[in-house]
């Protein structure tokens, strides 16, 4: 037990300590290995110094299990888990799940709806003013004023619900070790990179005196001090508003969107009441040696033995054998949180860090030679670079993958390949593949001709999973995919790959299903490309809009917060049914589902 972070206060005691300095919870089982959130932020403070205890899955009806290692000396550290709570907790059609993969033994229920808000005033009641600090993708996605699809409606900042004293985005690392070091020195929590604090509107009000109007979006920049965190700011539409006015929370939006660059973006203000979100700029983005350390950790990569018992934790065994490779997507899909939290510059591991992980996971007791995958939110981004990343950012006037590619952005097949190699040639390891999803239009170029070669032949397991998510180009461009055209492409590119190895691989293909954009007519092309293609999809996602993303302001608004043009939106449960049953045109249970969407489109009772 020595060897995990302390869960109760026999830990403690073994340990000599009174209390910690810190105490983080979470709405997940503790596993101690690096694809789990809480762990490492656990790691990265002990690390810097801190004493470090973790509450997992606490009993939110009453107090005591928050009670368990005492009071922390600097504060509670709190995330709703690896996923957002209320996607964990329901399905697509708000469903409760039967199953939660990050639980032990895969049991539901052990975690409240809105956790960190949950967590959060269990701890205020326990200990009063003790600093509590939130993050994760719960937090991180719900820092401004959101629309929320499970109440249907615009909540108030999560800083405001949670009483927190800082909300930290994205990944975290650096924030949480700066505050850490700022609230045991006594220090202000303002200014820091990548967090978000809830401040009076009065305390303020005389750097905010230089902007005119405090509900208009435009950038205007006061006239304060350089080093002051409000040296810059970009005002948006207050919660009170955005709330009513969709058009107010589509400027909101769009501000918001266009102020995510760390090299260039501004601080944020929004009004809540009496008080205002503050958002500080991002993090810059970490250099290699960053990411070694912080992935080069003393993680246990095991549950922790308390639930040996349960069966362990389900979700744990697709990344078991598992290396992250590098964070960050330039993507930038209008449905996928990944650029509000990891952002859109991706960020990568050395070759010798990786091959590091690699030898200790082939050294442990229960490795059977097989490394199941080593990747990131996009697998063929590994070592991936811009001439703009490094000093500039982003783009804001366009996206790096779409319509196609950016001729400035320079994938790092070579180093992944290299990588590979290597990896494989580590006495123990007989595989090495590839899971994480592979995006097809950059493999449709000639520049990814070898790449896709290699990992055909000695790093795809059988499948290889790409997501054209639609086959109707007015919705793709919706979705910030590319066009249909390209992924065309790319599958006669994989078929050529495939005859050259000899080998029986397959096409993963994931869909959406009534994303905005999309009418039964689209889903019904759809459902007659696959037909031909005699495709029968079993990974198809029921659109749910998130939070702070561009797909769930337009399905909330019904408008392009971009354009103000007036998009389409499957609202209603049964069209959603609809939609997902023409795609799975072959499942007997979506017959009478089919005939329902062929007489709405009068088209007759059979897929032609």
């Amino acid at each position: 037990m020595m060897h995990f972070l302390p869960v109760d206060n026999n830990d403690l005691q073994l340990r000599g300590w009174d209390r910690p300095d810190i105490v983080l919870i979470t709405g997940d089982a503790y596993v101690d290995h690096p694809s789990y959130g809480a762990a490492v932020i656990g790691r990265v403070l002990e690390a810097a110094g801190f004493r470090v205890g973790i509450i997992p899955q606490p009993d939110w009806r009453k107090t005591d299990d928050f009670r368990r290692l005492g009071k922390p000396r600097f504060f509670f550290g709190i995330t709703g888990g690896n996923l957002d709570s209320m996607v964990a907790n329901y399905t697509s059609a708000k469903r409760p799940r039967k199953k939660d993969d990050y639980s032990p033994g895969g049991a539901a229920g052990l975690r409240p709806d809105r956790a960190t808000i949950v967590y959060a005033n269990r701890v205020r009641e326990a200990y009063g003013d003790v600093p509590i600090v939130i993050g994760g993708i719960e937090a991180s996605l719900r820092r401004f004023a959101h629309y929320d699809w499970w109440d249907n409606t615009v909540r108030r900042s999560i800083l405001v619900d949670s009483r927190a004293d800082i909300l930290v985005y994205g990944m975290g690392e650096r924030q949480i070790v700066e505050i850490a070091r700022r609230i045991k020195d006594g220090r202000e929590l303002d200014g820091i990179r990548g967090t978000t604090v809830l401040r009076k509107l009065s305390a303020i009000s005389d750097q905010l005196s230089a902007i005119s109007d405090l509900n208009n979006v435009e950038r205007r920049t006061l006239n304060v001090e350089h080093d002051s965190p409000l040296s810059a700011v970009v005002e948006i539409p207050p919660y009170e508003e955005v709330k009513d006015d969709k058009d107010k929370f589509n400027e909101a939006f769009k501000a918001i969107s266009l102020n995510q660059d760390p090299f260039s973006n501004k601080t944020i203000i929004q009004g809540h009441g009496t008080h205002c979100i503050i958002q500080f700029p991002p993090p810059l983005p970490m250099k290699p040696s960053e990411l070694d350390h912080i992935y080069e950790l003393s993680y246990q990569r095991a549950w922790h033995p308390s639930y040996d018992k349960d069966g362990g934790v389900p979700g744990f065994e697709t990344v078991r054998f598992s290396i992250i490779s590098h964070r960050g997507c330039c993507g930038d899909c209008s449905f996928c949180s990944l650029s509000m939290h990891q952002g859109r510059i991706v960020q990568s591991r050395s070759k010798r860090s990786i091959i590091k992980e690699a030898k200790a996971i082939a050294g442990s007791k229960d490795f059977r030679g097989t490394i199941t995958d080593i990747g990131g939110p996009t697998a063929n981004l590994y070592g991936a670079r811009c001439t703009r990343w490094e000093g500039k950012g982003a783009c804001n006037e366009r996206s790096c993958l779409v319509p196609e590619p950016c001729k400035k952005l320079k994938p790092g097949y070579r180093e992944s390949i290299e990588l590979y190699r290597e990896v494989l040639r580590l006495p123990g390891v007989k595989h090495v593949f590839i899971e994480s999803g592979l995006r097809y239009d950059l493999l449709a170029q000639d520049s990814g001709t070898e790449y896709l070669r290699h990992i055909c032949v000695y790093n795809i397991s059988g499948r290889m999973k790409v997501a054209p998510e639609h086959c109707v180009d007015h919705v793709l461009r919706i979705m910030n995919k590319p066009l249909f055209g390209i992924y065309e492409k790319f599958v006669k590119r994989f078929e050529e790959a495939q005859r050259k190895t000899g080998k029986r691989l397959f096409l993963v293909n994931y869909f959406i299903s009534a994303h905005p954009g999309a009418t039964l007519t689209d889903a019904l092309e759809l459902s007659r490309y696959l037909k031909k293609r005699g495709i029968h999809p079993e990974q198809v996602q029921d659109f749910t809009p998130l939070p702070l993303t561009l797909s769930g302001t337009i399905y909330h608004t019904e408008k392009d917060p971009y354009t103000g043009r007036r998009i389409y939106v499957a609202k209603t449960f049964r069209e959603r049914k609809m939609h997902r049953a023409l795609i799975q045109y072959g499942n007997p249970k979506n017959r009478q589902l089919i005939r329902e969407a062929m007489q709405s489109l009068r088209q007759g009772d059979s897929l032609k």
